[in-house]
């Protein structure tokens, strides 16, 4: 792990970019490196995360600066703008549902090639997919999600990487750290080692490539 500042970090993303984020309902989101994309104009993105937020929080001032050209989440209703480029067709947008988004993304952390779900069997979402019968059962194959950039927002990061979080923060932001080839983290607090007591650890410091500086 190497500290850095937002800057330098962000500097690391091209345009083009697979870009994971984690957070759920503002809590875990990374916003400082969200700000310094939209500062630097990192254009192009493919954007994983949960949703596309709101106008003017979150992943949202991605969509605010059209800095997004795919998306793939499990909605967007809560973002107008993001709605509006969808419909424009300046973005493309794949809508996965939350438990398959979950388990996709887990089986890229965990170097699967995908998961089997029942979700969406005979539904639109199984058009194009392989479908699989189990012990009778129709399952559809999920493939595996990973991205080239995890953004990560922890409570608690000591000065070796190993991560805490709180509330809703660790929906998304723990696998997502599994899931990409750099993970990028800010944290609440960046506490010595030692503070946070191994079996605390939620994500351990191996997984963490860059911790961006407080203050």
């Amino acid at each position: 792990m190497k500290a850095v500042s937002v800057e330098e970090a962000v500097a690391m993303i091209p345009a083009g970019a697979s870009v994971m984020v984690g957070g759920f309902m503002g809590v875990g989101t990374p916003e400082r490196l969200l700000n310094e994309l939209v500062r630097q104009n990192k254009t192009d993105l493919s954007l994983i995360c949960n949703d596309a937020a709101t106008p003017g929080k979150g992943v949202g001032k991605l969509f605010d600066a059209g800095q997004v050209s795919k998306l793939t989440a499990t909605h967007i209703g809560l973002n107008p703008k993001a709605q509006q480029q969808m419909l424009g067709n300046q973005i493309a947008v794949e809508l996965v549902p939350q438990g398959t988004f979950v388990e996709r993304i887990r089986a890229g952390g965990c170097g699967l090639g995908g998961v089997l779900t029942p979700t969406g069997v005979g539904t639109l979402v199984a058009e194009g997919k392989r479908q699989i019968e189990v012990d009778g059962k129709p399952f559809l194959l999920e493939t595996a999600i990973r991205a080239q950039y995890a953004l990560v927002h922890a409570f608690l990061a000591d000065y070796l990487g190993n991560l805490t979080y709180v509330l809703t923060a660790r929906n998304f932001n723990p696998i997502m750290a599994m899931a990409a080839d750099t993970v990028i983290v800010t944290a609440e607090h960046i506490v010595p080692v030692g503070v946070i007591a191994p079996d605390h650890v939620v994500t351990p410091a191996p997984l963490v490539d860059y911790l961006i500086t407080n203050g």
